[in-house]
């Protein structure tokens, strides 16, 4: 008998032990990331773009609330079709993302100046980059969360 009731004690205590032991790694914010080639001898023009228009929708989209941060990182190529910059948006969470994308929108819109001057933009930049691949990611922190 004394057998069976400490059999039965040690199964209910068991998950009440996992679930006071917290993960040493917690979910954070949800980044947006694009993978671009700026075509030979056109990368200076690329950043300058990067440096003006994109880096004020950012801020823009900062200061709404859109966005956390962004950063843009370069990176040497290792093949002619591969990327050679990274741009990274950060979001505070995928809801976040989905619940402002139509705001963003009409922001980048408003900013640039309407949508015939953001597709002009776009066949321009065609000119001397390339969008290699773009991807969503979450962050992970690695400590237990508070």
């Amino acid at each position: 008998m004394k057998l069976t009731s400490l059999a039965v004690l040690l199964a209910l205590a068991i998950p009440v032990f996992a679930q006071d032991t917290p993960k040493p790694y917690h979910p954070g914010p949800v980044w947006q990331v694009q993978f671009i080639r700026a075509k030979a001898g056109m990368e200076d023009r690329y950043l300058r773009y990067l440096a003006s228009d994109w880096k004020n929708e950012q801020e823009a989209m900062k200061k709404n609330g859109f966005i956390l941060d962004y950063k843009v990182v370069t990176t040497e190529a290792h093949g002619p079709q591969d990327f050679n910059v990274i741009l990274m948006s950060e979001f505070k969470d995928l809801a976040t993302l989905e619940a402002n994308q139509d705001k963003m929108e009409a922001s980048a819109l408003q900013l640039l100046g309407g949508r015939q001057k953001v597709e002009s933009g776009y066949e321009d930049r065609a000119n001397y980059r390339e969008v290699v691949a773009g991807r969503l990611g979450r962050e992970i922190i690695l400590e237990p969360k508070k």
